[in-house]
């Protein structure tokens, strides 16, 4: 049985050991292609893998667990094992990484608690999650024979908070579940981070996230260490390899060489965790969204993170940069030609059929009943849209219409004709519509573009979604409101009937169909289309929209299949084209390609 241990050094076997981490996050990455990614992180030289385990994927229903398919966190870390990689496991109920609402389940928003705190409450929701997700981690414990090196108690706490009894809380309930490996703590290596964010006198381990300097880190993080008479190794947690994007901004990209560099100055100093080696893609509706200031940003679908690996999987001019690094560094390390993924060639298909989201919403989903609107966590709700709806009787010419503190984007329809598309930045603003109909239908659709994942606004009310305070017509707040659902899970677009019209500049779903023998990854170039999302065969590829940096999604070899395969774009401007290209390589809007940075 082997040993792995934390004294000055990490100890493997009691000889002393260099972690060689890279990031891969289960989630992001379709099942068929975890292997591709574990092969690489194994050929690059490295010893280790890390991830998250994000809470409000495994409980997206209070109470409902799932970790089955593409969520089966055992048969990862079982995969890893076989390549024979170690694991760095970040279990904590708050994950960043740019996803959803950090990670947190977004049912949690309807309850009296606050979340990362030490409040009794929100320690109650995590030990249940903790109860299910307990045996699957420790079972697979290095001293049990499997390959979890180490745990983390919290992420990133000292950029959020400074409760030591909330720390001391966790940690003791992953302890419950005999969690007994070595734990430890990530933070920004600063003093105010790391004085806030960590648990030093619980012979927890400090570490840091950086992606530069780093001689200037790790001098602050032993000095830190040094005063409060801890000894222990270094390591990087996180070396950020490049950064995530948002929309309606340049994709940011950091040099290949100067990365290189950096990393190697950091492994003469201590161990590493390259963040990310695969970054992947956020899947669905999980991108999260950066606060600034006021304003939330949300983040783009592809998580390519200018990684190691770029978004499909394949290895970039940084990985093999950095295999030659290693190798120079450590010639007895073993390493291998990496797997490349063949891509799909060039193809145009045609549009099958189209239906407005008017014609088939009764078959979507089933309306709720309200005296005021409700919010999307009151309907049950985590993700998507919902639309709200109210028959508007005439009261006098013109009418003024104003919404109030409506989350994230809404576009209003009265008589299905579109009138005015608001975000936070236009939310509050009066507009005007002309009619003298007896009664008129106001039906607003509102997106959830996603809900902060990093910062001060993770426990505001501002990550409720929906329309939050009501609807004012003249004066006065607008009563007996419908409220339709619109999660577009796999269920609900199955029951789409396109037998309905559809009709230019209206929200709609539209089909389109091609037959592959070959199963090969793709680009879809969504260039001309609007915003809004795509599912393929039932797999939700995510968001696009036209103001880029993106103008396609990354579509997996997995999700397709021989003979006849169904994509699906649910378009919400009423922008789309007749047909649809895949292409071997991701789409970039003109004006927004990369720009070089250094970290």
């Amino acid at each position: 049985m082997e040993t792995f241990s934390i004294s000055q050094d990490f100890l493997l076997n009691e000889q002393p050991f260099k972690i060689l981490s890279g990031a891969v996050h289960y989630f992001r990455i379709p099942r068929a292609d975890w292997y591709h990614t574990l092969y690489n992180l194994k050929a690059l030289g490295f010893n280790t893998v890390e991830t998250y385990v994000p809470w409000n994927l495994h409980e997206a229903q209070e109470g409902g667990y799932d970790f089955q398919g593409e969520l089966d966190l055992g048969a990862f870390l079982d995969l890893a094992q076989e390549f024979g990689l170690y694991a760095l496991i970040r279990p904590s109920p708050y994950i960043c990484a740019e996803w959803e609402f950090g990670g947190v389940p977004a049912w949690l928003l309807t309850k009296n608690i606050r979340i990362r705190s030490s409040d009794p409450g929100f320690l109650s929701y995590v030990d249940l999650y903790y109860h299910q997700l307990g045996p699957i981690l420790a079972q697979r414990q290095l001293n049990r024979g499997g390959n979890i090196l180490m745990f983390q108690v919290e992420n990133e706490y000292g950029s959020y908070g400074e409760d030591k009894a909330y720390l001391r809380r966790l940690k003791g309930l992953m302890e419950k579940q005999g969690w007994n490996m070595p734990y430890f703590t990530s933070d920004g290596a600063w003093l105010a981070t790391l004085q806030a964010g960590t648990l030093l006198d619980e012979g927890i381990l400090p570490t840091g996230n950086f992606g530069s300097k780093a001689e200037e880190n790790f001098a602050n993080l032993q000095n830190f260490m040094q005063e409060h008479d801890f000894q222990g190794p270094l390591m990087c947690m996180e070396f950020w390899l490049g950064w995530f994007n948002r929309w309606k901004e340049p994709i940011i990209q950091r040099d290949s060489k100067e990365t290189v560099a950096a990393i190697m100055d950091t492994l003469k100093r201590g161990s590493i965790n390259l963040y990310m080696f695969h970054g992947g893609t956020n899947f669905g509706f999980m991108n999260g969204t950066s606060a600034r200031g006021n304003r939330d940003l949300p983040q783009v679908t592809s998580y390519d993170y200018d990684a190691i690996l770029d978004e499909v999987g394949n290895p970039t001019e940084k990985y093999y940069l950095l295999q030659e690094a290693i190798h120079q560094w450590n010639p007895a390390l073993e390493q291998s030609e990496p797997l490349v993924k063949p891509m799909m060639e060039n193809r145009v298909i045609q549009k099958k059929r189209s239906v407005s989201l008017w014609s088939t919403l009764n078959q979507l989903t089933q309306s709720k009943k309200s005296l005021y609107p409700m919010k999307m966590e009151e309907l049950g709700q985590a993700t998507g849209y919902i639309l709200y709806r109210k028959q508007v009787a005439y009261d006098g010419h013109p009418q003024f219409y104003r919404l109030v503190d409506v989350s994230d984007r809404a576009q209003v329809f009265i008589n299905q004709v579109p009138v005015v598309v608001q975000d936070q930045d236009t939310v509050g603003d009066s507009f005007e519509f002309h009619s003298q109909e007896a009664s008129d239908q106001l039906d607003i659709l509102v997106e959830n573009q996603g809900r902060v994942n990093y910062g001060h606004k993770l426990l505001a009310a501002s990550q409720e979604k929906g329309i939050r305070t009501g609807v004012i017509k003249d004066l006065h707040f607008l009563i007996n409101w419908e409220q339709f659902p619109l999660s577009f899970d796999s269920n609900m677009l199955n029951r789409i009937d396109f037998d309905g019209d559809w009709e230019c500049g209206q929200p709609g779903f539209h089909e389109f169909e091609f037959e592959l023998e070959e199963l090969l990854s793709c680009h879809i170039d969504v260039s001309g289309f609007g915003k809004g999302f795509i599912s393929v065969n039932g797999h939700n590829l995510g968001r696009f929209w036209e103001v880029g940096p993106y103008l396609s999604l990354y579509l997996p070899a997995a999700f397709l299949k021989k003979g006849i395969n169904t994509l699906l774009v649910f378009e919400s401007e009423g922008m789309i084209k007749d047909n649809i290209q895949l292409g071997s390589k991701p789409v970039i809007k003109e004006g927004l390609e990369a720009q070089k940075e250094e970290n």
